[in-house]
């Protein structure tokens, strides 16, 4: 029976440790890219800290990458709490943290009582229908739809749900519009001062023609879209495009010009160009457009919501200034944080898509 070597022995644990680790700080390095995508840096560091990686290097990275965000947060809150009792308006003192976030429940709160509430109509609604049918008059049984006021998770759904749909009639307007201006000179001639023109236009302009121009075309409808839902959504698409359209129209033009010269000699149709050649070139800046339209298509959809009273996080603000209550500026508080969360959120999502199809990551 051979002996086996205790140095051996050791050398081959420590490989295999090695081996381990080096595996563990593979996967870490892959996870990297997705948490630099949702926001979440620091948590690279510490997961590598963990892992067993060189602490004085990864505390020094926690630090720079969760400590000192927290720490001027800190600072802003404490700034924001020392001077706003300072102010004085006609609502009464800007509120603070502890105020706005006192807010934050109560709007939680009214939210739950209305779904209840909710709840309650319907569950009466089916108890009368069904009574109605145990007597034989199906012919009188009718369902309505609960009018109660929208809570406030509510109003953010709509907002998110019309940015949405205004970006998406934005995106397939720019898109091939953009494509066919990067790739044409003359056509790029015929459509650049279009947009030089309409390009810096305030949403503020564009809303009276939006809404009388819908007024008169749309007639909406049982189970269509409403008519302020349409307004505000193509308020959003004329002022959210131009982002799109230039950087598309950009990346295009910007293809290398020895691929466009290979794909004149394999005599390519239009369509392959373009799907396998001009798309996949430009996609970088493509994204880098998108993700400025949606910014932009935000920050309209608010103004717009608050000027034509459209439901949304916009008319909330609003409501919330005509009410003028001690909470409401508590409240429009809130939002002013609410509107800013999401609109990161919808950066980072947009960046997700960019770092999913493209292989640059445009920040």
């Amino acid at each position: 029976m051979t002996a086996i070597d205790p140095t051996t022995l050791s050398k081959d644990k420590s490989a295999a440790r090695e081996a381990a680790q080096a595996r563990r700080f593979a996967r870490i390095n892959r996870l990297d890219g997705w948490f630099k995508v949702l926001g979440l840096p620091f948590v690279t560091p510490i997961l590598r800290l963990v892992a067993g990686d060189n602490p004085k290097g990864q505390i020094k990275d926690i630090w720079r990458l969760l400590g000192v965000p927290m720490v001027a947060i800190a600072v802003f809150l404490a700034i924001w709490a020392s001077l706003a009792p300072m102010v004085q308006t006609s609502l009464g003192a800007i509120p603070g943290p502890g105020a706005v976030l006192e807010q934050v429940a109560v709007l939680h709160a009214d939210a739950q009582a209305a779904k209840v509430k909710e709840a309650e109509f319907y569950a009466k609604q089916a108890e009368k229908n069904a009574a109605l049918v145990a007597e034989g008059k199906a012919d009188e049984v009718k369902a309505r739809v609960y009018t109660g006021k929208p809570t406030y998770y509510a109003q953010i759904w709509t907002s998110i749900q019309t940015v949405f749909f205004g970006f998406l009639i934005a995106t397939v307007v720019a898109v091939p519009l953009g494509i066919v201006s990067g790739l044409s000179p003359t056509a790029n001639s015929a459509i650049n001062p279009i947009v030089q023109i309409f390009k810096p236009v305030s949403p503020l302009a564009w809303l009276p023609i939006v809404t009388m121009v819908v007024s008169a075309v749309y007639a909406g409808g049982e189970g269509a879209l409403s008519k302020s839902f349409v307004i505000s959504a193509i308020t959003v698409t004329l002022c959210s495009l131009w982002p799109t359209l230039i950087n598309t129209a950009l990346g295009v033009a910007s293809i290398d010009k020895d691929l466009v010269n290979v794909s004149k000699v394999l005599k390519l149709s239009p369509w392959t160009k373009i799907t396998r050649l001009v798309l996949p070139s430009a996609l970088p800046l493509i994204f880098t457009g998108l993700r400025l339209s949606l910014g932009v298509g935000w920050m309209v959809l608010i103004a717009a919501e608050m000027l034509a009273q459209n439901p949304g996080l916009g008319k909330f603000v609003w409501d919330e200034f005509q009410n003028g209550s001690q909470q409401s500026l508590a409240r429009i508080m809130v939002a002013v944080f609410t509107i800013g969360i999401i609109g990161f959120l919808l950066d980072r999502v947009m960046y997700a898509l960019q770092s999913a199809f493209t292989f640059t990551n445009n920040r």
